[in-house]
């Protein structure tokens, strides 16, 4: 699966964001929830002016009135919407009114989320506590992967990114933490590190 989708998240610097490009990374995330990651509007459009058309800017949100999410997007300028909460199929259906690729993000569960279910593009399973760069569980036989594109999130590193998405046959990979020097820094090393691994 040389071909796998990278997403690396939680970016706030324009060498962070130039070292993906470099990379090869397919997305990157700039995190508007709550976050020791979270970046302004000026901050992420700024960002995302450096990012080739080929590849995806996603704005994350968790919980947020919708008509916060609609205004940063629109701010921003990101092409993607990530939403990390419990937010409903309004605002799916409003969001896809912008032109925006729909990313639902949702915590891993024995019964396996399913591609659609609120009109997103691509789903994105992650640990139960989002960001925290714990693992869970995606090795045991009672993980029921969802069908179509998914993206594996949660724990995820250099080390074990290639194993974690040959035993979960994951379209793409997402990672935060996993490639920082400390919370919220991001390591030029593990950027690059994460990406090679995960493509070989």
């Amino acid at each position: 699966m040389s071909d796998l989708f990278v997403k690396i998240c939680g970016l706030r610097t324009a060498q962070d964001v130039d070292t993906c490009v470099e990379a090869g990374a397919d997305a990157v995330g700039f995190v508007f929830a709550t976050s020791a990651r979270t970046v302004d509007a000026a901050t992420a459009r700024r960002l995302a002016e450096r990012v080739p058309a080929h590849i995806l800017t996603v704005g994350v949100f968790r919980g947020q009135p919708l008509d916060e999410v609609r205004r940063l997007t629109e701010e921003s300028g990101v092409r993607a919407v990530q939403l990390h909460g419990d937010e409903g199929p309004e605002y799916y259906e409003a969001l896809r009114s912008q032109g925006r690729t729909l990313i639902r993000a949702t915590a891993a569960t024995e019964v396996p989320a399913r591609l659609g279910e609120l009109g997103e593009d691509l789903l994105l399973l992650d640990a139960p506590d989002p960001g925290s760069g714990k693992p869970w569980n995606w090795a045991s036989p009672e993980f029921a992967a969802p069908t179509g594109r998914w993206v594996l999130a949660g724990g995820l590193h250099p080390g074990n990114v290639r194993r974690a998405a040959d035993v979960t046959g994951a379209w793409g990979v997402d990672v935060s933490s996993g490639v920082e020097s400390e919370r919220g820094i991001k390591s030029t090393e593990l950027i690059r590190s994460f990406i090679t691994a995960a493509r070989h």
